[in-house]
This record gives structure tokens, sequence and C-alpha cells, in this order.
């Protein structure tokens, strides 16, 4: 099963490839998606559609596993994350993938076992699980990583 995890946000996406066969995981791809501020609001959701699309037609995962939107003091901010989040959802379910979503806390406690783990102990936790020589650099593609090894372990 090859596991597409995306950390939404509307300045940088980050994303993470996994396939699992059994007990074996195996990293594909990990980055992530820009969008300069430079550009109208809309263009950047655009860009993330676009730029989403692509990485789906040339990975062709079989499910999508995407992190909820957690409540944030700054509303604007919100607001921004749950719009590009709309793009996502949008993007990958009209090209057919089946979606799941997991909040933080179930993806903290799927990968440490510790629903309040700090965000240092979540990406040192990826690069050992899928055995990298670093940590994900960005840490937007670190936790889309892991937003797919929560979904690997929660469905298997």
């Amino acid at each position: 099963m090859r596991i597409l995890g995306i950390d939404p946000g509307l300045a940088t996406i980050g994303f993470g490839i996994i396939d699992v066969n059994g007990p074996i995981t195996k990293v594909i791809d990990f980055g992530h998606i820009q969008t300069p501020k430079s550009l109208s609001n809309a263009s950047r959701l655009n860009q993330i559609h676009s730029d989403l699309n692509e990485i789906c037609q040339t990975w062709q995962p079989d499910v999508c596993a995407i992190e909820e939107l957690y409540f944030s003091k700054n509303t604007t901010t919100a607001l921004k994350v749950a719009e590009a989040r709309g793009v996502i959802l949008h993007t990958v379910n009209r090209l057919g993938y089946p979606i799941f979503e997991y909040n933080p806390g179930q993806i903290k406690v799927a990968i440490t076992g510790n629903g309040k783990a700090a965000k240092v102990e979540m990406q040192k936790m990826v690069a050992l699980i899928l055995k990298l020589k670093s940590i994900p650099r960005p840490d937007d593609a670190a936790d889309a990583l892991a937003i797919a090894l929560c979904h690997a372990q929660t469905k298997f």
C-alpha cells in the first residue's frame, strides 16, 4: 500500500510518501510545496492544487492521510490553512483517493506512544522508524511522514 501523508498549510505544505508491505515500510519521497507570499491567496491555492496533482500523478498513492485542522489562536491564519486544506481535500478526492484524517494527538500517539510528544521527539522517531540517516527537512515533510506512518499503524 502506498500512503501519501499531507501536513496542510498555506505557505508550506509537507508531503511524505511511504510504501507499506507487511512489516516493511519504505520511504518513497518527501518534501514540500511552497507558495510565495507575493502571490494572491487564490493563486497560492491554485498552486497547491497544481503541485499536489503532479505529486499524485507521479507517485500514484493508494490512500491519502491528512492532519485535521487544530484550533488556532490566530483566526486569520487558521482560516487560510482551512482554505488550503479544503483545496487539498478536493484535489485528492477528485483524483479518487480514499482520505483518512488524524488529529495531532492521534499522530503523536501512533509515532511516540505519547499524545503530548514534543516536535523534536516526533521527528527523531520518524527518522528512526523509517531508518533515515537524519531527520527529514523541512519540518513539514517530517510531519507529513508522521501522518503517513500514523495511517499505516492505524490501519494495518
